[in-house]
């Protein structure tokens, strides 16, 4: 599961990371996005031929729903299923699209208390996630959600879930459409994942009215690994 995550990068920086046209409203950096939250995605247009920065609520919803409040509950999308479930399908075979991240958070419960960790690149750079998007109602609403993959290495530690990260070279690939389906929900070696750092911070993050850098600042050190 992903269930909180940080964006912080700018309009700027993300269209030049992507090589996209940037259609999005100014970004807002982030340190604890949560459900239904905007935010910033990379997608295909054929209005602007190519790659485009735009943003989406965290939470998607397909057309057929009565409303957006189902949204919350849809953040992730399985990597195992989101071939076949109705409510993903259609954008895993047309829509889908890059979610760009500084580091995102899980929970591991220790009896009474709970240990928030902070999974982020070692070296500062940005993560990209899988995801997949839609649009709903006559406003065109444009929801997503990220990908999940099976936890891998050290990281089962934390959770049984985690992030369908994507390297630069898988980009295209990704946003294209079609494909082959095993090697496109491929994760990443579990070499990749040693350049990822496991942070344990601070329980402020549980809280979704806070949000600032020092969610993602390290406490005392725990010996979970």
């Amino acid at each position: 599961m992903c269930g909180r995550y940080a964006t912080t990068r700018s309009n700027t920086d993300l269209s030049k990371l992507f090589e996209a046209v940037d259609v999005a409203e100014p970004l807002r950096a982030s340190w604890n996005v949560a459900p239904t939250n905007a935010v910033p995605l990379v997608r295909m247009s054929k209005e602007h031929d190519g790659r485009v920065l735009d943003t989406a609520l965290w939470g998607l919803v397909p057309h057929w729903a009565k409303d957006l409040k189902g949204g919350a509950r849809m953040i992730n999308a399985r990597a195992e299923t989101v071939a076949e479930l109705r409510s993903f399908a259609p954008s895993f075979a047309k829509r889908r699209c890059l979610l760009p991240a500084d580091g995102w958070f899980e929970w591991v419960r220790d009896g009474k208390q709970k240990q928030a960790f902070y999974m982020t690149p070692a070296d500062g750079s940005p993560l990209v996630f899988a995801g997949i998007w839609s649009v709903w109602g006559p406003e065109s609403v444009r929801t997503c959600s990220v990908l999940t993959t099976a936890a891998l290495g050290g990281l089962r530690k934390v959770h049984e879930r985690m992030p369908l990260i994507l390297p630069a070279g898988r980009w295209a690939d990704w946003l294209a459409g079609g494909g082959d389906a095993v090697e496109l929900l491929r994760p990443l070696d579990e070499r990749d994942l040693e350049a990822i750092e496991v942070r344990p911070v601070g329980p402020e993050v549980g809280n979704v009215r806070n949000n600032g850098s020092e969610l993602i600042e390290a406490t005392t050190k725990v010996t979970l690994f």
